[in-house]
């Protein structure tokens, strides 16, 4: 199969299956939102150029090019990137915000089903917790951010991606609470 088909299959793939596990959660607009812009040309084409099949092509274009042009457009549209919740501070500082919690439940979920998705028959109920422990360096994210999202996967790790779901959905709707 061609990179063009090969691609487009595993974005695919991946998105219907955040959009599932969005849905048992309770996050039914963010599931069939998410990662929509990956559609667009300017990371859908990226993504063909790029495309390895076992990992996100952003990687490999940021190697290339020294950054990577899908990446900037990716986080700048998806609120389930950390990386989308940095702003400028009174100081002049450029620092990382709290993300919202029901956008922090699907960043975790995303990377869930990321690790599900490149990993395939490798993947285990730990691989996104141990994603995360070995690339939580690289790039800040709020202290709040990342406590919650490394005890949201450290529950997957210990008890399964489905009590995990269960559990995002139960905080979830003490959250939505909470905020009216």
């Amino acid at each position: 199969m061609n990179k063009f088909f090969s691609h487009l299959k595993t974005i695919t793939k991946h998105k219907l299956l955040v959009t599932t596990y969005c849905f048992r959660a309770g996050l039914i607009k963010q599931g069939i939102l998410h990662d929509l812009s990956k559609y667009s040309p300017s990371e859908f084409f990226p993504g063909v150029k790029y495309y390895q099949g076992t990992r996100s092509p952003i990687g490999a274009e940021r190697r290339d090019l020294g950054y990577s042009k899908a990446w900037l457009h990716h986080k700048g549209r998806n609120k389930h990137h950390f990386e989308y919740w940095y702003d400028n501070m009174p100081d002049g500082s450029y620092a990382p915000i709290e993300m919202p919690f029901n956008y922090l439940c699907e960043m975790a979920i995303d990377r869930i089903c990321a690790c599900k998705t490149y990993q395939g028959n490798n993947y285990s109920q730990s691989c996104a917790f141990d994603y995360h422990e070995a690339t939580k360096d690289i790039s800040p994210m709020h202290e709040n951010t990342r406590i919650e999202l490394e005890r949201i996967l450290l529950y997957v790790k210990e008890f399964g991606e489905e009590k995990g779901l269960d559990l995002i959905k139960k905080e979830l709707k003490e959250w939505r609470r909470s905020q009216k």
